[in-house]
């Protein structure tokens, strides 16, 4: 197959060199596989080099595809800063910064960090993505945003190609109706009413993935023995709102909770002893010594340390006790 070394063939090579799988790499770039098998076919014939073992679906790097890895990703940051200070040309002074993430920490915390970023780099605009990490990641390899901003423990193989920079554990909570007041429950089978009791046993859950289910059924089969899902759905927005309503009961991580920065009306927030939601930013390498991304990233940490977290009881006791 003719073509040469191409930039485009850069592209899908570097994305299926970061991919767990070639079909992953096939939806993230938007192509047909056997297009992208085509391409990547092309730019072995051209380097004159075997890049990847093919293993059934699984595409892993030969030491020489390692090595033109290396190379591809100077060639593509080179013109990803080409393209950016064409743009910059274009607009004067200014300076866009690229980004994506979860609705709830966009919310909450990066309207505070943009203005502390705003105040000492007034010539920077903001383009920004409100995704799931799945998209947010999508957008990370296709270089259409320069950071995403995820949940470390919500993606494995979220590293892969960029640079993590801590910026908030959230902690996970219990979401009740706020007439579920669980603080001096012993036993919820004597102590609750008929019909609180059935509320609490209604599980609302966030659907994602099957390793985040089966840790979080287990924690319901663990704390509540007579839990019965109720509800699936594709939000802990929508999960919240749903308790407000005297649905059921959800787990969602603090932040989620917030609302312009205030506690949701109408429920009850408990501890709970799972892991907490490790929010990260995914940036790109070459933007690390960015100031205008370093900036960011500070205002962010700073944003995430400062931020009133709502008010949370202690687990009920109860639910200690449970084996």
């Amino acid at each position: 197959m003719g073509g040469g070394i191409t930039l485009r063939r850069l592209q899908i090579f570097w994305v299926v060199a970061h991919s767990d799988t070639l079909t992953k790499a096939a939806k993230q770039l938007g192509v047909a596989q056997p297009s992208l098998s085509q391409q990547l076919s092309g730019l072995e014939s051209a380097v004159g080099a075997q890049l990847f073992e093919r293993r059934s679906n699984r595409m892993i790097l030969t030491e020489e595809g390692r090595s033109i890895l290396r190379l591809a990703e100077r060639v593509l940051n080179s013109m990803q800063a080409l393209e950016e200070g064409v743009e910059a040309i274009g607009k004067g002074a200014r300076q866009t910064i690229r980004l994506a993430g979860l609705s709830s920490i966009l919310r909450v915390l990066l309207p505070q960090a943009i203005a502390a970023v705003h105040a000492v780099t007034p010539d920077a605009d903001f383009d920004i993505h409100d995704c799931a990490p799945a998209e947010v990641l999508d957008l990370l390899y296709g270089r259409h945003i320069n950071m995403g901003l995820i949940a470390s423990n919500s993606i494995a193989s979220a590293s892969a190609g960029f640079h993590q920079m801590p910026i908030l554990a959230d902690p996970l909570v219990l979401v009740v109706p706020a007439r579920l007041r669980l603080d001096d429950v012993r036993d919820p089978e004597t102590d609750l009413a008929k019909a609180d009791l059935a509320l609490l046993n209604r599980t609302i859950q966030f659907s994602f993935g099957t390793q985040y289910s089966a840790r979080v059924q287990a924690w319901y089969d663990r704390r509540l023995p007579q839990n019965a899902l109720f509800a699936r759905v594709r939000s802990y927005e929508s999960a919240i709102a749903m308790v407000q309503q005297n649905l059921g009961v959800c787990l969602a991580p603090a932040l989620s909770t917030l609302v312009g920065g205030k506690p949701s009306e109408h429920v009850r927030l408990y501890r709970v002893d799972l892991e907490p939601r490790h929010i990260v930013a995914l940036v790109a390498p070459q933007y690390l010594h960015n100031p205008a991304y370093t900036a960011l990233i500070k205002a962010l940490q700073a944003a995430g340390n400062a931020y009133d977290m709502p008010p949370i009881h202690d687990l009920p006791r109860f639910m200690m006790a449970a084996l």
